[in-house]
């Protein structure tokens, strides 16, 4: 039986309304006073928060089979359909079959001069000497590398034209997420016409993409090709519902994560003078001043853990959930079908019980021959099982290229008085975003 605590609240809302008021606060504060597990109660929805590695992996891998995605998380459905990141079995299994190959390890080894290539022409539009949003800038490259190299197409809109949509899909998702009572879809109100109106026009992008590669005479064999080409077990090709989900599920997650882990990169390096000399030597030791390739990623291992550091402390995705499809016992305790286990990366890097000085931004932590890092349950920022993040590989080895680009170009000096707050929606995004003094090297 594990060590729990239930927590019981007249409140009719039970712990949500404190939950809603500041979500990091919470899980910190729940955290800091139960040792293995607390039982809470969101409106009519009994939750178990969980806070060991032992019984992270209990959902994750061995008992996976009893649990789902939560019902709530599945408002983004309205943007991503029944993709990749929302579907469950047999859809799942069958459309990540397909999807696999092209982000395995050896594979997107083949993206790195395209990856380089669309950073570099992103980065050389940048005007300097005033400050810049950087958490904007790295939505746009991003936004350019997985177009690129995904679907073979630039998009030439960026986060001026799709940013402002996507920021109000998930702000607007976020809410509803953590709401209990939620008016329809279909009412009439003006931030329901405007999220819907947000969903429409990625989406329309989204059909652009696949509009373009469909009037081509010649194909590049990338994912947006197999995507078009697949067969069922009865030779059908996939619905175009179907294919815009996925494709939309890829272009939403391949860009938003890997933006936010870039962007608290850059802004971790401007409050660790001691690591940000160390990247910046390392860079200048490994690239000089030739251009960065394929040849020079190896060389960068205080760069990669730097980023690995930064994605303790910062994980793009700080809390994810899932909810029972039967009754099941976790760690010796009952939890009844249709109850919701929340997970938290955030809380769980940020534990004094498995990474020492947890506070303290430490890349050295993360030297193969540290023992901290290495429990797949402990640090878990592209969560685990078989639903682990397909993009893993790619997103950090994107994230090396455009890191170690920047640095090798730009000199950055945090604007203002320095200062950054987390803003928990879907994604740990820096409130308001991150403004930085840029200057040419």
């Amino acid at each position: 039986m594990t060590n729990a605590t239930v927590l019981h609240s007249l409140h009719p809302l039970g712990q949500l309304e404190k939950f809603r008021k500041d979500p990091l606060l919470f899980l910190e504060e729940q955290a800091s006073k139960h040792e293995e597990r607390v039982q809470f109660r969101f409106a009519n929805r009994t939750v178990h928060l969980l806070l060991t590695p032992a019984l992270i992996k209990e959902v994750l891998v061995t008992q996976s089979k009893s649990f789902q995605k939560s019902n709530q998380f599945k408002e983004l459905s309205l943007l991503i359909g029944e993709g990749l990141v929302t579907s469950e079995p047999p859809v799942h299994t069958k459309q990540r079959k397909i999807i696999q190959p092209y982000f395995t390890p050896r594979h997107i080894k083949k993206y790195v001069s395209e990856m380089i290539d669309s950073a570099t022409e992103m980065m050389e539009s940048w005007e300097v000497n005033h400050p810049r949003d950087i958490s904007k800038d790295m939505m746009g490259v991003t936004l350019a590398v997985i177009t690129k190299t995904m679907f073979d197409m630039n998009v030439n809109e960026g986060h001026e034209k799709i940013g402002v949509h996507m920021e109000r899909v998930l702000e607007t998702a976020t809410k509803r997420i953590r709401s209990f009572l939620k008016p329809p879809i279909s009412w009439p109100m003006p931030e329901l016409k405007q999220y819907k109106a947000s969903i429409q026009e990625l989406k329309r992008v989204v059909e652009e993409i696949i509009q373009h590669r469909e009037s081509r005479a010649e194909e590049k064999e990338d994912l947006l090709h197999a995507l078009l080409h697949s067969r069922d077990e009865d030779g059908n090709c996939m619905s175009r519902e179907q294919l815009i989900d996925e494709v939309m599920t890829i272009f939403v997650a391949g860009h938003e994560t890997t933006a936010n882990l870039l962007s608290w990169f850059f802004y971790m390096l401007q409050g660790n003078e001691k690591v940000k000399e160390n990247v910046y030597k390392e860079v200048d030791r490994v690239v000089g001043k030739n251009e960065l390739s394929s040849s020079h990623l190896p060389a960068l291992l205080y760069t990669r853990q730097a980023l690995e550091e930064t994605l303790r402390l910062h994980p793009p995705v700080w809390m994810f959930g899932r909810m029972t499809v039967r009754d099941v016992e976790i760690g010796g305790h009952p939890i009844k079908k249709g109850e919701n286990v929340l997970i938290s990366p955030y809380i769980m890097h940020r534990s004094k019980k498995y990474f020492r000085d947890p506070f303290l931004f430490e890349p050295e932590r993360f030297n193969r021959v540290s023992a901290e890092g290495n429990h797949p349950y402990t640090y878990l920022p592209f969560g685990g099982g078989s639903r682990v993040c397909i993009g893993n590989h790619f997103a950090l080895q994107e994230a090396l290229i455009i890191a170690a680009l920047y640095v090798q170009r730009f000199n950055f000096k945090m604007s203002g008085d320095g200062k950054v707050e987390c803003h928990p929606l879907i994604t740990l995004r820096p409130k308001g975003g991150i403004f930085m003094e840029v200057e040419k090297r």
